[in-house]
């Protein structure tokens, strides 16, 4: 007799499994479940069944039936409960369980970071704008306090970094749109340093003043001059973060040994190194603005 507790696993397909490897009669299950996900007739909390449920359902071992929960279980599907009255739910969601997935396959991938600083212009622009929209008395207030916060840490570029990463993530999240900002918080995984090597003090106070007057417009509702600045940001956050990328390129890249006295001689010259490897900016970080 089947109880109410495992209906829901009662009412997957069922299908009838062709003999072969378990890893394959699992991943049968796994697709039957996200696709009942997908279709609506499964939602948050509800109880999905235990291993031998699952095994009754689909005529399989216990063995398959444990590794296609545990395969729900890592992709964030279902929570598993172990012990008396244990068992499967379809789990309540954990977008940034998603982001940080994303994070690793974008790193795996070896996506460059022109790609993903594109990517994030698109989405913060759009944050921007929306949290203008959007914005709580609370999401100003949390705001504001990080631009004090980052005012006090103008000599900490350590500090002033993090400080930057959250109050980007703060206006996605005033935004409301919560695929927004899972999609910010794995490109910023991905792309944020934990200390900037070429941020100083100057630097850091014109970032702040951008991010004040970014403020002061989702303040005021100026969603239009909310989106053109947090554009013009992050294309300058974009120039820098690539020139940065790029000289650390080259300096890592081995040396080739000239051919001919004419490559020697356009390697030697004076200034040569410098132009290649610097990146393009004043030695106090002029012409760049950058978290």
């Amino acid at each position: 007799m089947i109880t109410q507790r495992s209906s829901i696993a009662s009412q997957l397909p069922g299908r009838i499994f062709v003999p072969g490897r378990s890893a394959s009669l699992s991943s049968q299950i796994v697709t039957d479940v996200r696709d009942a996900l997908f279709g609506k007739k499964l939602k948050p909390g509800d109880f999905l069944g235990t291993e031998n449920d699952l095994a009754d359902r689909y005529g399989v071992s216990r063995i398959v039936a444990r590794d296609a929960l545990r395969t729900l279980e890592a992709l964030g599907i279902v929570e598993i409960r172990m012990g008396k009255g244990g068992g499967a739910r379809i789990a309540r969601g954990n977008p940034r369980l998603f982001a940080e997935a994303l994070a690793v396959q974008l790193d795996l991938t070896g996506v460059c970071v022109a790609e993903i600083m594109d990517a994030q212009r698109a989405i913060e622009c759009l944050a921007a704008e929306l949290a203008a929209e959007n914005a709580t008395d609370d999401d100003i207030a949390r705001l504001r306090q990080l631009v004090e916060d980052a005012d006090a840490s103008l000599d900490d570029a350590e500090r002033f970094t993090a400080l930057g990463a959250e109050f980007h993530l703060a206006v996605a999240e005033a935004s409301h749109n919560r695929v927004l900002v899972v999609q910010l918080i794995s490109l910023q995984h991905v792309s944020w340093p934990r200390r900037n090597p070429t941020l100083n003090a100057k630097v850091a106070q014109r970032v702040n003043d951008v991010h004040r007057e970014l403020l002061g417009l989702i303040e005021i509702r100026d969603a239009a001059g909310a989106r053109k600045l947090m554009d013009d940001h992050v294309k300058m956050i974009r120039a820098r973060r690539v020139s940065e990328h790029a000289a650390r390129s080259f300096r890592g890249a081995p040396k080739a040994r000239a051919r001919n006295p004419e490559q020697r001689s356009e390697s030697a010259a004076p200034g040569f190194r410098a132009r290649r490897s610097a990146p393009s900016r004043n030695d106090d970080g002029e012409g760049f603005d950058c978290c």
